[in-house]
C-alpha cells in the first residue's frame, strides 16, 4: 500500500487523547510513530475502559499503529537527544514549560535538528496568560461559549457528548504539522506549532461568533433546531424521532405539499428561511402533528422520495451498524494483542492513491524499546542491557 507519511518519523511523547489522536492520524497515514511512555505506568489512559483481559480500548483505538517504548525523560535525555536527530515531528502535550523543564524545548531541540517540527498541545496556548492553569476538554467547551449554546433553553448548559476539545485540537494539529512539514519541503526549515484547545473548540463555535461580532446577538441554547434556519430540527412520529434538514424554499415547498398543505409557502410567517426560524414552535407542531400518523422508517421515506434532507435519530449502537458506516470503512478490526479481534473507529479521510490504514494494534507497554532502540537509533545490545539494568527503560 502506498502510504503518503512513509519515511516520516514521529517522536511522541503525548498522552491521553489530544496529542495521541493526532499521531494515530500520522501513523494511519504511514508515518513511523515512536510513542514514549513512563516506566511502569506509562500513558494515563491505559487506566480506561472498557477493559478486555486488562488492557483498555480508550488506549487501543487512539495509539494504534505507533510503535511503544518506556524512557525515564529524566534519565535518557542522551537518548532522546539522540532520537531527535532521526526525526522529524515532535509532539507533546503536557502543560506548559514541562518540557522545557527537562531539557526539551524546541530551541534545544531546534539546536539538535533544525529541521524538527514541534507541535505542542496545551489547554490555552504557550503564550496565553491561562497558560498555566490546568484544563481538560470540558473546561475548553465551558469557556470557548461551546456549551452555552448546547442543550435546551429551558434546562443548563450541556457539554458536547464526545471530547470535542480534544479532538478538534488533535485535527488541527495533524493540519498543522502537514503544513509545516510541506513548508519545509520548499524552504528546508522546520518550525513549532502550537495548538490548544479553547481555540479549537472556539472555532468549532463557527457562525455563532459572527452573529454575535457581526450581528449583535447573543446566542443561547436552542436545543436540536438549527439557530438560523426551519424546519431544521427534531421532530416526533409515530414511534420515535426524525431529523429534517431544511434551509431553502424549494425544499419547505416540497414538504408542504407533502403534508397536503402546499399554501403554507405562501404564508408570511413561513415564506422565508428567516420567517419560518421566527415562527418554528408553530411550524414545528404543524409537522409533529401529520408525523404523529407515521413511523420514522414511513416519513423518511417519503422524504427521501422527495429528495428532502432527513434521516433517523441514531443511537450509537444503530449508528455502528449503517450502512454507510460500515461499506467506508468506519468500523475497522484489528488484532491487538492480548484482547484478540477488537472493532475500532476507522479513518474518515478517504484518499484514492494513499489511502489511510487504520488496521494496526497499539502497542503494549514498552514492547518495542530494544527494538526502536537497537534497530533505528542504532545502540548495540551492550549499551541497552546496561540502561535496562539502570532502569532507564
Amino acid at each position: 500500500m502506498n502510504k503518503a507519511l512513509s519515511g516520516v518519523r514521529v517522536l511522541d511523547f503525548t498522552q491521553v487523547l489530544a496529542g495521541p489522536f493526532c499521531t494515530m492520524n500520522l501513523a494511519d497515514f504511514g508515518a513511523e510513530v515512536i510513542k514514549i511512555e513512563r516506566p511502569g505506568t506509562g500513558d494515563g489512559s491505559r487506566i480506561f475502559g472498557p477493559f478486555v483481559n486488562g488492557q483498555s480500548g480508550y488506549y487501543t483505538l487512539v495509539n494504534r499503529g505507533k510503535k511503544g517504548i518506556t524512557l525515564d525523560l529524566k534519565r535518557g535525555k542522551d537518548i532522546i537527544y539522540d532520537m531527535v536527530k532521526k526525526c522529524d515531528i515532535v509532539v507533546e502535550n503536557f502543560k506548559p514549560g514541562v518540557m522545557d523543564k527537562l531539557g526539551y524545548s524546541y530551541e534545544k531541540l531546534k539546536e539538535i535538528n533544525p529541521g524538527i517540527i514541534y507541535c505542542s498541545i496545551s489547554g490555552f496556548g504557550q503564550d496565553s496568560p491561562m497558560r498555566d492553569l490546568p484544563a481538560y476538554d470540558i473546561v475548553a467547551q465551558g469557556m470557548s461559549g461551546m456549551m452555552s449554546i448546547t442543550g435546551y433553553p429551558d434546562t443548563p448548559p450541556a457539554r458536547v457528548g464526545s471530547s470535542l476539545g480534544d479532538v478538534s485540537a488533535g485535527l488541527y494539529a495533524v493540519t498543522a504539522i502537514l503544513v509545516a512539514l510541506y513548508n519545509r519541503e520548499r524552504t528546508g526549515k522546520g518550525q513549532y506549532v502550537d495548538v490548544a484547545l479553547l481555540d479549537s473548540v472556539f472555532a468549532f463555535v463557527e457562525t455563532n461568533v459572527v452573529r454575535y461580532t457581526i450581528g449583535g446577538v447573543h446566542p443561547t441554547r436552542v436545543g436540536a433546531r438549527h439557530p438560523l434556519s426551519a424546519p431544521f430540527d427534531i421532530y416526533r412520529c409515530k414511534d420515535a424521532h426524525v431529523i429534517i434538514a431544511v434551509a431553502s424554499d424549494p425544499h419547505f415547498a416540497k414538504l408542504c405539499e407533502m403534508i397536503g398543505q402546499p399554501d403554507l409557502i405562501k404564508d408570511p410567517k413561513f415564506d422565508s428561511d428567516p420567517h419560518r426560524s421566527e415562527n418554528d414552535v408553530e411550524l414545528k407542531a404543524i409537522l409533529e402533528k401529520f408525523f404523529a400518523d407515521y413511523t420514522v422508517a414511513e416519513a423518511i421515506e417519503m422524504m427521501q422520495a422527495r429528495s428532502i434532507p432527513c434521516g433517523p435519530l441514531c443511537t450509537v449502537d444503530e449508528a455502528c451498524e449503517n450502512p454507510s458506516i460500515l461499506k467506508r470503512e468506519m468500523l475497522v478490526e484489528i488484532d491487538q494483542p492480548g484482547m484478540g479481534k477488537v472493532k475500532i473507529t476507522g479513518n474518515p479521510m478517504k484518499l484514492s492513491e494513499t489511502p489511510a490504514d487504520p488496521r494496526h494494534p497499539a502497542p503494549l507497554l514498552g514492547q518495542d524499546t530494544k527494538e526502536v532502540l537497537h534497530d533505528i537509533f542504532g545502540y548495540s545490545d551492550e549499551q541497552i542491557a546496561k540502561w535496562e539494568e539502570e532502569k532507564v527503560f
